[in-house]
């Protein structure tokens, strides 16, 4: 969703070519060990168009996810009075971040403690996480006339959690490769997060608990898996299961809470009784993991149109919260009642979708890549290893 789920850019190659993800958000590590392996050689006339060494199945995965991400919360105020916008939204809230986390992982597989890669770690997550948190802020402070609003970088408002969750999930890193059996402990760790209600905000530490293991399934995953999910017959089958899924949505939507598919509150502090949470993280996690590699199954392996907003999905990602929150802040779906009737959940849905493709594209990166990539040269020590590899690679 960011340069944190770039191969080596925010997570891999360049330093955030692929936004991290989101993102949430690139941070991909060093192209040698966390780049994925590249697909068939695109035609000439598309190559030049994407960065070298990335994988144009990353970019259109990240971009697409960011897209139902947005149109995610363009859906939220539609929810109470749509049965079917409900439904779309717990259908999408079920896969749309657990894809994102996934991917996270996959790009964090070549973290360590490495000098370098902790000064990305820390311009392309914690830099960022800073100046949205007081930006988001200053903007709940003017747009809900709310000037009382403190400003906490323990406490995230809003989307900047996932960049809070993202450096957690990494500094963990290390941990994961030394475990027997990182799944099945990640899985451990998130029920009983979901038991425990005296967590509390900081960090948001309950949805960084809960969503774990999703980022460390994507630790584990290798290439092969994710050339595994190709091919028409997988696709022909995740037709039926996204149709089943929709159904039960459809049915649930009444009668279920939605607030369990954002994993930051407790089963105690959703009214429900404490084994409900064991029994609702494995089931999500299921669930999310199945819609998952459904969404990924119809993600395109060649270069597409949109292919280059794939870098910059961490951007669409902190940007867009302005206006889907500013949104509710001045009223916009109770002044204009029509837009919850039928076309006008379209044009919402539509709106969603242009204003966060716009605000993936180079011209909005150029413009803030001073808050989302800065390079701060100026803030780190000189790494003595760093600067030999510099010298040799220029020999």
């Amino acid at each position: 969703m960011t340069s944190s789920l770039r191969p080596q850019d925010h997570e891999g190659g360049t330093r955030a070519g692929g936004m991290p993800l989101p993102p949430a958000v690139e941070t991909a590590d060093p192209p040698a060990a966390g780049t994925p392996p590249k697909e068939a050689a695109p035609a000439a006339g598309k190559r030049a168009k994407a960065s070298p060494g990335r994988d144009p199945f990353f970019d259109n995965a990240k971009y697409l996810a960011i897209l139902f991400v947005a149109m995610g919360h363009s859906w939220e105020p539609l929810t109470d009075h749509s049965r079917a916008a409900e439904a779309l939204y717990m259908v999408v809230y079920t896969f749309h971040m657990p894809a994102f986390i996934v991917i996270s992982g996959y790009f964090s597989r070549s973290f360590d403690m490495r000098p370098d890669r902790l000064k990305r770690l820390i311009t392309g997550v914690a830099v960022p996480y800073v100046l949205f948190e007081v930006a988001y802020t200053f903007f709940k402070r003017w747009a809900d006339d709310d000037p009382q609003q403190p400003i906490s970088l323990l406490d995230p408002w809003y989307l900047t959690w996932f960049l809070a969750a993202l450096f957690v999930w990494r500094m963990s890193t290390p941990l994961w490769k030394v475990v027997r059996w990182p799944l099945p402990l990640a899985l451990a760790v998130a029920v009983l997060a979901s038991v425990s209600p005296d967590i509390g905000d900081d960090l948001d530490l309950q949805r960084v608990l809960q969503f774990l293991p999703f980022f460390v399934a994507g630790l584990l995953m290798k290439p092969e898996h994710f050339r595994q999910l190709r091919g028409r017959k997988l696709r022909l089958l995740s037709l039926p299961v996204l149709a089943c899924g929709a159904a039960v949505a459809y049915w649930a939507a009444p009668r279920m809470n939605s607030a369990w598919f954002y994993h930051r509150d407790s089963a105690q502090e959703l009214g429900a009784p404490w084994w409900a949470g064991a029994v609702m993280t494995l089931a999500l996690f299921g669930c999310s993991a199945v819609l998952t590699a459904c969404f990924l199954v119809w993600v395109p392996r060649r270069h597409m149109w949109f292919t280059v907003l794939g870098a910059g999905t961490l951007y669409g990602y902190l940007l867009h919260g302005f206006l889907a929150k500013g949104s509710r802040f001045w009223g916009w779906f109770d002044t204009y009642a029509w837009l919850k009737e039928p076309y006008g959940e379209v044009f919402v849905t539509l709106v969603a979708a242009v204003v966060v493709t716009a605000l993936c594209t180079p011209p909005v990166q150029r413009a803030f890549k001073f808050a989302m990539e800065p390079k701060m040269n100026w803030a780190f020590a000189k790494d003595p290893a760093e600067q030999a590899r510099r010298r040799s690679a220029t020999r």
